[in-house]
């Protein structure tokens, strides 16, 4: 049994920590709100964006934009891991990090090489601890994503499609459900893929969507001819360019309200869990408080009786 001097010791440890996980508890919480209103502002453009692009390139010759073209074999493989610069926030980051090695796995196994380029010091530190070395990498800016990032890991991208150095990209990131829930999603960012973001991130469709008589076309119609101004290259180009720039900067947008979100689940219950050790500790003080009393008294009136005798 402890002594009294012991679990207050304790008590108060417990309790420092507990002070410090509701302050985290409390910062991430009002960091969610500004990191959702990036997302949801940016929600639209990538929709739009994305849905342009897959219902135009149905109308443009493939040959007019090698981004847009198909490798006839898949022999190597970039993964594109999003991750935070910082940790406690549950398994946040280790779903990520599973998941790419998983897939990586699997492109291997299907005799594809895979390169790997990680967004975030958590990513950094895990593929370096295991003698890979990221392809392209930064970090510390996972909780306020900037634009020159996505365009720089865009351009790296787009180059080396183009040369034939890559023949599939894909990006994996931690989606913002809402304020409390995040999932895991595996986007194919190239070769284009004909999946909104509704479907990829199981969003609920809107009344109104103005693409949906591009994607749902009525082949009873006779369809009408689509002009490329100035040319169909360079209209290509543009929008291969901002789809591209768009995917991987939302990507870091959603991861960054997905972190605040994870940080605000794991403090809270590292505060509540808290807030029950003390509670345990403080029974035990009691209790063990209580003892001493008793054998102190017992001996008072012990030695009362011996004195009498």
């Amino acid at each position: 049994m402890p002594n009294l001097h012991d679990i207050e010791r304790r008590i108060k440890s417990v309790t420092s920590t507990k002070q410090i996980t509701r302050t985290m508890e409390m910062v991430a919480a009002a960091k969610i709100r500004r990191a959702s209103e990036r997302v949801d502002n940016a929600l639209p453009w990538a929709v739009a964006i994305s849905d342009m692009l897959i219902s135009t390139a149905k109308y443009a010759h493939l040959d007019t934009e090698p981004l847009l073209q198909v490798h006839d074999e898949v022999k190597r493989v970039l993964i594109v891991a999003v991750t935070s610069d910082r940790g406690l926030a549950g398994g946040f980051n280790t779903n990520v990090l599973r998941y790419v090695e998983k897939l990586t796995k699997e492109k291997q196994r299907e005799g594809a090489e895979v390169e790997v380029a990680a967004c975030g010091k958590k990513a950094i530190g895990y593929f370096t601890y295991r003698g890979i070395e990221p392809v392209f990498s930064f970090a510390g800016y996972s909780a306020d994503p900037e634009f020159a990032q996505a365009a720089e890991l865009s351009s790296y991208v787009m180059q080396a499609y183009a040369e034939g150095k890559l023949d599939e990209v894909f990006i994996v990131y931690n989606h913002a459900k809402n304020a409390a829930e995040q999932s895991l999603v595996e986007q194919q960012v190239l070769p284009v893929k004909e999946e909104s973001y509704a479907d990829l991130l199981g969003l609920k469709a809107k009344e109104e969507d103005v693409f949906k008589s591009f994607r749902e076309r009525d082949d009873s119609a006779i369809p009408g001819d689509i002009d490329f101004e100035p040319s169909t290259e360079s209209v290509m180009s543009y929008m291969m360019n901002a789809y591209l720039n768009n995917a991987f900067y939302y990507a870091m947008l959603d991861s960054a309200a997905g972190e605040q979100g994870a940080r605000r689940n794991a403090m809270k219950s590292a505060t509540d869990n808290a807030n029950e050790m003390v509670s345990t500790l403080e029974r035990v003080y009691n209790t063990v408080r209580q003892g001493a009393i008793t054998t102190e008294i017992t001996e008072i009136v012990g030695g009362a009786a011996a004195l009498e005798d």
